[in-house]
């Protein structure tokens, strides 16, 4: 079983506009809501692709309400935390001439809650795949990711982190199954410059050589770049089509990538089916759907 952990998850009300001007009332001309965060996207592509998973994390107010009613609606198996103060956050999206978003700061996490998280984590056995994504709140340890793995480090899980800097870092000794940062992100993590796919594989290779298993790098327009456990690479390019959504086209990218391993158990279907599955989500007004995904990948 696929479980996905989200620390954070949100409440997106995403706006289209024409224009915006400042100090006056503006109004849109279209609206949505989706029930988000890095975890959540993950489970909700998988789902696409007939694949399950168990949502963890945490959820509070009427908004975590609305979260868990929504992801379970969409055939999603969950088993939040119940936070006893505060509401889960809402992130306000404007699509118009440019993008802006306002991000919320979502609720507390006590180390009560958290210790029931460590429960649930617990039931874990061997073969299951746990997915970390994203940044943690503030009311967080910092090396909450760490402190994760360490309990479960002995019970043959499969850990896939999508996350960044030190808290990507910090979590190799531990050997994940699978890391997927960006270009941008990797050149962070070793302060340098990546000008080719020969830079890109070579720090992928470094992130092997420190503990991750596989190296999935996303590079947006430029496609991504697998190294795999075999220390092979694989390259597939971007899909071609009109760009509507910068939001989750990485998460969809990681959970096709998942999907891929599962029902071929081969690194380059899974790299190729988690190309059109970041692409399908970037060409789509929200999460990419399965008939976009196949779309997309026709086109590799």
């Amino acid at each position: 079983m696929i479980y996905t952990v989200t620390f954070n998850p949100a409440v997106d009300y995403v706006v289209h506009t024409d224009n915006i001007t400042p100090g006056r009332v503006n109004k849109y001309s279209d609206e949505k809501i989706y029930f988000g965060g890095k975890g959540i996207n993950v489970s909700l592509v998988l789902k696409e692709l007939d694949i399950s998973s168990v949502a963890l994390g945490f959820v509070a107010g009427f908004t975590g309400d609305a979260i868990e009613k929504g992801v379970s609606a969409s055939g999603i198996a969950t088993d939040f935390v119940r936070l006893e103060k505060g509401f889960s956050r809402i992130n306000f999206k404007i699509k118009s001439d440019e993008e802006t978003e306002l991000n919320g700061l979502g609720p507390e996490i006590t180390s009560d809650a958290l210790h029931c998280l460590f429960e649930k984590l617990d039931k874990l056995s061997r073969g299951d795949i746990l997915v970390l994504a994203g940044s943690i709140p503030k009311s967080m340890p910092d090396d909450i990711y760490e402190k994760i793995l360490e309990r479960l480090c002995e019970r043959e899980i499969r850990a896939v982190v999508d996350a960044t800097g030190n808290l990507l870092l910090n979590v190799l000794r531990y050997k994940p199954y699978l890391i997927k940062p960006n270009n941008f992100e990797l050149e962070e993590m070793f302060s340098t410059e990546l000008c080719s796919n020969d830079d890109i594989i070579l720090y992928a290779r470094r992130l092997r050589d420190m503990g991750a298993q596989n190296v999935l790098v996303s590079m947006a327009e430029k496609g991504a770049i697998l190294v795999d456990e075999n220390n092979e690479v694989h390259i597939y390019p971007v899909c071609k089509g009109e760009v509507k959504n910068s939001v989750g086209a990485g998460d969809s990218m990681l959970a096709g990538f998942l999907a891929g391993m599962i029902k071929e158990n081969d690194y380059n279907y899974a790299l190729k089916l988690g190309t059109a599955a970041g692409g399908a989500t970037a060409f789509s007004d929200g999460l990419c759907t399965k008939e976009k995904i196949e779309e997309c990948l026709k086109q590799l």
